[in-house]
């Protein structure tokens, strides 16, 4: 088996059996791709499956510093997740192939500052969900739509995605929603009344007669509604607001967490509603709380 052949088994493993999303399958390939051209090129051969085995920590640092060089240089951050998707492709290797690679865990990627989740506050959620609600030059079931997307997104912290995939079959709303998120793991998230009030209304308002398995929120034209034009909303809203472009789609889920947290919520059980695999990921929004906390203290505290 060659190197090549080995990568286009690795892809089919990641789909069918990691069940990884298709954007993530996309990234690591492509990674992983450039990653044998230029061993290819850097040796003058084509790779025998044997052959990776015997990548030198010397040939990987190479391989790295290459690809933060010329036009396409690529920041800090790709270059660490280019590190992890080729250290991916020596695990398969390894544990399915045995062909192991000690030298590529000897090699460390960039040092990465952690950025903290940014989310709105409840203050600017309200007024978000108030100026969707509110536009008067669009159709009354759009702007229920809207409204229906956002209250989804900040009430049970879903990704877009998530809410996208909703289908009609999945309304009326009950107590809870079975959602499928990144690697195809299913989780439980409660539904609050305001989220099961606002999709109620979209979904009196819509003028489509859909099947069971078709996408719940539609576009102007009928056809399932784009994560594109959930970010347009979001850019106009907040536009209109004069709010920070910090405040993304992305940032309602954000919200989520740190309300939840700074009510008093067990951090377990929010790892649980968000659908992370690591705790260590959940762990990020106490920060943000305890900066929220720290900015309250300062602003009210006589001494500060």
């Amino acid at each position: 088996m060659s190197a090549r052949q080995a990568y286009a088994a690795w892809l089919d493993y990641l789909t069918l059996e990691r069940r990884a999303s298709p954007r993530t399958v996309r990234a690591y390939g492509d990674n992983v791709l450039a990653y044998l051209n230029f061993l290819e090129r850097h040796r003058g051969e084509s790779l025998g499956l044997s052959a990776m085995g015997e990548i030198t920590a010397a040939d990987l640092r190479s391989y790295l510093a290459f690809r933060r060089q010329g036009e396409d240089a690529l920041a800090p951050r790709s270059v660490a997740q280019a590190l992890s998707s080729i250290r991916a492709f020596h695990r398969y290797l390894d544990q399915r192939h045995g062909v192991a690679n000690a030298a590529v865990d000897l090699v460390r990627g960039p040092r990465l500052k952690v950025g903290l989740p940014r989310p709105v506050s409840e203050d600017q959620a309200r007024d978000l969900l108030a100026e969707a609600a509110g536009d008067t030059e669009r159709d009354p079931w759009e702007t229920a739509r809207d409204e229906a997307v956002l209250t989804l997104l900040w009430g049970c912290g879903l990704r877009i995605s998530e809410a996208l995939s909703l289908t009609w079959s999945s309304v009326p709303l009950g107590q809870a929603l079975r959602i499928t998120g990144k690697g195809g793991k299913t989780r439980i998230v409660p539904v609050l009344d305001a989220v099961r009030e606002a999709m109620d209304v979209y979904v009196n308002e819509l003028p489509f007669v859909l099947t069971a398995d078709e996408p719940l929120f539609r576009a102007k034209r009928g056809g399932p509604l784009s994560p594109r034009h959930v970010q347009g909303l979001v850019q106009n809203l907040r536009g209109r607001l004069g709010l920070s472009d910090r405040v993304t789609p992305h940032a309602f889920r954000h919200a989520f967490a740190t309300h939840l947290l700074g009510a008093g919520a067990d951090l377990r059980a929010i790892q649980d509603l968000l659908g992370h695999a690591s705790l260590s990921t959940t762990q990020r929004y106490t920060q943000v709380d305890a900066a929220g906390l720290l900015a309250a203290y300062q602003a009210a505290h006589p001494k500060a």
